[in-house]
């Protein structure tokens, strides 16, 4: 009987040491209340090209020592000395900048852009190890770098901070660096710019085939609200790697604009159907012309001047830019610099009727890239169909009335 209630008794004491021991655990799990409060704020899409992806910042809030400040790697300026120039090289160069809270606020109330505010649920040493990192990216000779829009962001560098501050115990609920999601950055792109579809055109017209790769979710959080949503499940490992404990404690959303109020884009000409309406005038035209025999040879200096331009910069932004997803560039098959560079001489064969080489080489081109089309391994804009038509289309109208010339002159002879 004795030693029956011995055992009981040391049984009972091993169940309240291991209590204890799981209380003392999940306690040092549980951030403390230090008065720090670091959270990432997602910030709504703007009206600008460069504010359609939105915008991401962390808030760094310490109520004993009264600071509340947010800092942002999103500053620019384009007064920047050739700024235009050093973006097209991927040579720009942001920096992080520290605001107080209720300015940064302000700013986005007053552009009618909602911001959401997730709180990190970090450790005090996480919180320390974040606001010295930080602080240390603050010093005047950090605080600039080396913005790259897909992999080198005001969302990446954030996310990154974080990651590193928890010293790898960060796990996403998603694979993360498998890449068949089936989504490229491309096709992100193309979900921000819903309802702007002059910017979705612009930019697809420099991107090149390497933004149609499909890309990993760790990749996808160069958009900002992917990178909000992938916090939000996302857990953090305790040091035994058991417990977890979730990234995100709370979530607000300090400024919301009724929908009423956001500002969209409305426009009845999209490029889609300006294209397509200039397509016709230009069949329209040449239809006419070959029917009055006539070359109407200034459509084409038009027509070809802006696709030679326009061939210049995409030509400068394969060969010369250091952004990762301009180069081979399929479109450089229909729009490409010897447009303008070979125009003096195609002209004055135009305006004598006479054969030009240079048009039956295009015409056999742009013959090529629509017919091929649907396996050419980049994702074109449609408007880039009747772009292509219309240059085909004068390349087919001049050469056929250079046949139509030589015959008349065979007959003479």
């Amino acid at each position: 009987m004795q030693r029956r209630f011995q055992t009981f008794i040391i049984s009972l004491l091993l169940c309240c040491l291991a209590c204890h021991s799981l209380q003392a655990t999940e306690e040092q799990m549980q951030p403390q209340d230090d008065g720090i409060r670091l959270s990432l704020l997602t910030c709504g899409p703007g009206k600008e090209i460069y504010s359609l992806f939105g915008h991401t910042a962390i808030r760094y809030e310490n109520r004993r020592k009264g600071i509340d400040v947010v800092f942002n790697y999103g500053l620019f300026s384009f007064q920047s000395s050739n700024f235009i120039l050093r973006f097209t090289l991927g040579e720009t160069d942001y920096r992080l900048g520290a605001t107080e809270y209720k300015y940064f606020l302000s700013e986005y109330l007053l552009d009618n852009r909602d911001v959401w505010e997730q709180t990190l649920n970090l450790t005090t040493e996480e919180k320390q190890k974040l606001i010295n990192q930080l602080e240390e990216n603050y010093r005047p000779e950090n605080r600039v770098y080396r913005y790259n829009f897909f992999y080198d962001n005001c969302a990446t560098r954030p996310r990154d901070q974080v990651e590193r501050a928890v010293n790898n115990s960060l796990r996403y609920s998603d694979d993360m660096t498998t890449t068949d999601t089936g989504r490229s950055f491309r096709d992100i792109v193309h979900q921000y710019c819903q309802g702007h579809p002059w910017s979705q055109f612009g930019i697809d017209l420099c991107l090149g085939s390497e933004a149609d790769r499909p890309i990993s979710r760790h990749q996808m959080m160069f958009a900002p609200f992917y990178l909000k949503d992938f916090f939000a499940t996302a857990t953090l490992a305790d040091s035994t790697g058991i417990g977890t404990r979730p990234l995100v404690s709370q979530t607000e959303q300090p400024v919301v604009i009724p929908d009423e109020d956001k500002q969209t884009e409305t426009t009845l000409f999209t490029p889609l159907l300006t294209a397509t309406l200039l397509f016709l005038f230009v069949c329209a035209c040449s239809w006419y012309g070959v029917r009055r025999q006539r070359s109407l040879w200034g459509i084409d200096l038009i027509l070809f001047t802006v696709a030679g331009l326009s061939g210049c910069i995409l030509a400068f932004l394969a060969l010369f830019s250091s952004h990762p997803t301009v180069s081979s560039n399929y479109i450089l098959f229909a729009l490409h610099p010897l447009h303008l560079f070979c125009l003096p001489w195609m002209i004055k064969k135009v305006r004598k009727r006479q054969t030009s080489r240079y048009m039956q080489a295009n015409f056999v081109v742009l013959t090529l890239f629509i017919l091929l089309w649907a396996i050419i391994p980049q994702k074109i804009n449609p408007t880039m169909l009747p772009l292509a038509l219309c240059l085909l289309v004068r390349s087919a109208s001049n050469l056929i009335l250079s046949h139509k010339q030589g015959l008349r002159r065979r007959i003479k002879r």
